[in-house]
């Protein structure tokens, strides 16, 4: 079989003797190396270490502080709040100058600073203020996820998005399994002393990220260039970016209820101790990682990504569910593994989904649109389920989570009959 490769934008392909094509292979774009790819990696490993080297031993500190739990909660919660205010406008004005790279270094200062405020200043006002500007550097992930999809043909998006995904969540199981022990080594000053120190190192690296120059169109030429759209514009010309938002504020409700939420407190009242809370961390980051990895590049390419999506929210559902009636901490394990893998096949494919058919010069506005809105969701799941654990304990909480999980594949399963993907 003769076989030749052509080059379209940045998409391989072969070309069969019988005249068929193979499947799109994801290349870089034209004059990228394996360099600039690592080089962008290992500052995205840098930026989720920095926000997460502290998140396990957060509640436990605030606690220690002699602060209520309604504090502590608010207190949390600003995380979400603030990226709720500051993602969408981020999006707009990085699509106004078309700059995605100071955004990046803006990012990891902030997060340094976050660490600064925790470290240095007593009371509520300081850890409150940590957890805002926290906010504000996880905020400047609009331009990380641009500018990695620019790496990238338009149509790869989704492939690209699971990459990103795989190096989001190998950060925060880094970040979140090194802050117990340096905690127990060093007290809780350690943890956020490291993230200072990552976040120094995180704002260098950025400087040498390789920031794409626009592309622009064939038919863009003088006398014939279309103006780009506003943001109601863009919205109303695109239901699927509204579709994938909408699931991606419950996908988040379900992390944050979690993982990220109660599952941790569940872990303690079956006489878990602090270093096996880290096994609980690994037990669901570990394969949530391997298959963010895999879901955009096997999984859904066989299987179909609403197929994929729809499975991933009722795995979800029912290991959510599970959780409570967990009997013990090996079973409690069991559970966290198999939700790792069910809300990894769907987060890549969101993120993906959500600028796919976006021009890259609006892909930043779509990006901050699509991410203050899941920040709704990393706040009301929480606080809904903490509510509902008030009245109702733990499980009325995870049943709320899995009820959650049967909803968005019912939305996903319905709107297929509108529009496929």
């Amino acid at each position: 079989m003769n076989t030749k490769t052509t080059l379209h934008s940045q998409v391989k392909i072969e070309a069969r003797s019988d005249g068929s094509l193979s499947a799109p292979l994801p290349i870089p774009s034209v004059g990228l190396s394996r360099r600039h790819h690592l080089i962008f990696a290992a500052a995205t490993l840098l930026y989720w270490v920095t926000m997460y080297i502290y998140v396990p031993i957060l509640t436990p500190f605030l606690e220690d502080r002699g602060l209520p739990m309604g504090m502590i909660g608010f207190i949390v919660g600003s995380y979400g709040l603030t990226q709720m205010l500051i993602r969408f406008p981020l999006g707009l004005y990085s699509d106004r100058l078309q700059r995605r790279k100071p955004f990046l270094f803006i990012g990891m200062l902030a997060g340094l600073g976050s660490c600064v405020l925790f470290l240095t200043a007593g009371g509520w006002a300081g850890p409150l203020a940590g957890r805002l500007v926290a906010g504000i550097c996880a905020s400047t992930w609009v331009a990380f996820s641009v500018l990695y999809a620019s790496y990238f043909a338009p149509d790869q998006s989704t492939k690209a998005m699971g990459s990103l995904s795989f190096l989001t969540v190998t950060g925060q199981l880094t970040g979140m399994t090194a802050s117990g022990y340096l905690a127990s080594q060093g007290g809780w000053n350690a943890a956020f002393a490291t993230g200072i120190g990552v976040a120094a190192v995180g704002a260098l690296m950025t400087l040498f990220v390789h920031e794409p120059k626009t592309a622009i169109p064939a038919h863009a030429k003088k006398g014939d260039d279309v103006p780009p759209r506003s943001w109601i514009q863009l919205l109303r010309e695109s239901p699927l970016l509204i579709e994938v938002s909408l699931l991606s504020i419950l996908a988040h409700c379900i992390l944050f209820i979690t993982m990220f939420g109660f599952t941790p407190l569940q872990a303690v009242k079956l006489g878990a101790s602090e270093a096996q809370l880290t096994w609980l961390v690994i037990a669901f980051m570990v394969p949530h990682a391997l298959v963010s990895l895999w879901t955009g590049r096997y999984i859904a390419p066989r299987f179909g990504i609403r197929p994929v999506i729809i499975a991933g929210f009722l795995l979800a559902a029912v290991c959510t569910a599970a959780i409570s009636y967990s009997g013990s901490l090996p079973g409690l394990l069991l559970t966290q593994m198999f939700n790792g893998i069910g809300q990894a096949l769907y987060f890549p494919l969101l993120l993906g989904l959500a600028i796919r058919d976006i021009p890259p010069r609006e892909r930043a506005t779509a990006m901050g649109f699509y991410q203050s809105m899941y920040s709704i969701g990393m706040f009301a799941g929480p606080y809904l389920a903490g509510w509902l654990n008030g009245s109702g304990g733990l499980r009325a909480g995870f049943a709320f989570g899995a009820a959650i999980g049967l909803i968005g594949a019912a939305i996903t399963g319905i709107r297929a009959r509108y529009y496929r993907v």
